[in-house]
């Protein structure tokens, strides 16, 4: 039997490679060959130990994979379909894109955009997808570029907030970018912000329950006091697209910006997001993110170099997307 090469967690220690076969997989319906899969800081804590990600071990790591349908017990899905996979647990409660080969469930695939390359399925990946469905939300509420205001995205300089920007100016709407890092600032004018809100504005707990009003939408990645902030600046019938928790799950503030100028709070889950809705945004995704400015920050690595990247990662030494071929 052929043996194929797949990083896995173990629980005791960093994740470490292994020969495993088919017999070592998910007895699921679709089997791909996976050609590539992302570097996502979720992969960094899962692939050193340094906090809990998978629920039962061994699991192979790796929250994204692309490649081909090897073989299939499904009608809806051939050998040699072009597929990608984000989400649904993987990693966490089911194997990985760490590896050469996996079986999945079928309604967990996608199929892969015929304007994006593998490589770049995967350097949007989980981010990517994410930062659509916010998109996507706020556009099914009403909001378009003619609206006027400000769009805000909070945490822009993270995976999530950077596509957002980029998606949202190629869009042509106004967009105001929120971080901590000011070194960060050049990157996000070239993907489009035209404005900056250093992320401790937004932090505070105030006095008042209603502020200025300032932004037509926002999408959020930081939750807790910031988003409480950003609801309460947020302009009358306006709309703010909540996608991570990364400052916290509480949410301190009252109901006067729901029931006094009528803001809309959307939650964005990308885990387990319905697959006609994950077909919509991939088909966006191709077309509405600038695929040159992409590629300019994606580099490919082979797998081999997880475990190192893993590290880095976790120390903020990470820049732009990185990408591992996991046949090398």
């Amino acid at each position: 039997m052929n043996t194929f090469r797949a990083l896995v967690a173990t629980g005791d220690g960093p994740a470490q490679f292994q020969d495993l076969t088919d017999a070592d997989l998910p007895e699921d319906a679709v089997t791909v060959d996976v050609s590539h899969s992302g570097l996502n800081y979720k992969d960094g804590l899962s692939v050193t130990n340094k906090g809990r990600i998978a629920r039962s071990f061994p699991m192979i790591c790796g929250a994204d994979l692309a490649g081909t349908v090897a073989a299939s017990d499904d009608p809806a899905w051939a050998p040699g379909d072009e597929v990608l996979v984000t989400g649904w647990g993987l990693s966490e409660t089911h194997s990985g894109g760490y590896t050469e080969r996996q079986r999945v469930k079928p309604e967990w695939l996608i199929r892969r955009p015929a304007g994006l390359t593998a490589v770049q399925a995967m350097a949007i990946g989980t981010a990517g997808l994410t930062s659509m469905l916010c998109v996507l939300a706020l556009e099914d509420h009403g909001l378009t570029p003619e609206s006027g205001g400000e769009v805000l995205v909070t945490g822009a300089a993270g995976g999530v907030g950077s596509i957002a920007v980029s998606i949202l100016a190629r869009l042509g709407y106004r967009v105001t970018a929120s971080t901590g890092r000011p070194a960060t600032h050049e990157l996000l004018k070239s993907l489009g912000a035209s404005a900056f809100v250093d992320r401790a504005e937004l932090a505070v707990v105030p006095g008042k329950p209603l502020e200025k009003e300032r932004w037509s939408a926002a999408i959020d990645t930081v939750g807790s006091t910031t988003l409480a902030s950003v609801l309460r600046q947020t302009r009358s019938r306006g709309a703010v697209a909540a996608c991570g928790l990364a400052g916290g799950n509480d949410l301190p503030i009252t109901v006067l910006p729901f029931i006094l100028r009528n803001v809309a709070l959307l939650g964005v889950d990308s885990v387990q997001c319905p697959p006609a809705l994950r077909t919509r945004a991939w088909e966006r995704l191709s077309t509405d993110l600038p695929l040159d400015l992409l590629d300019s920050l994606t580099t490919v690595e082979p797998l081999g170099r997880a475990p190192e990247l893993a590290e880095q990662i976790l120390a903020g030494q990470v820049a732009g997307r990185v990408v591992f071929d996991t046949r090398a």
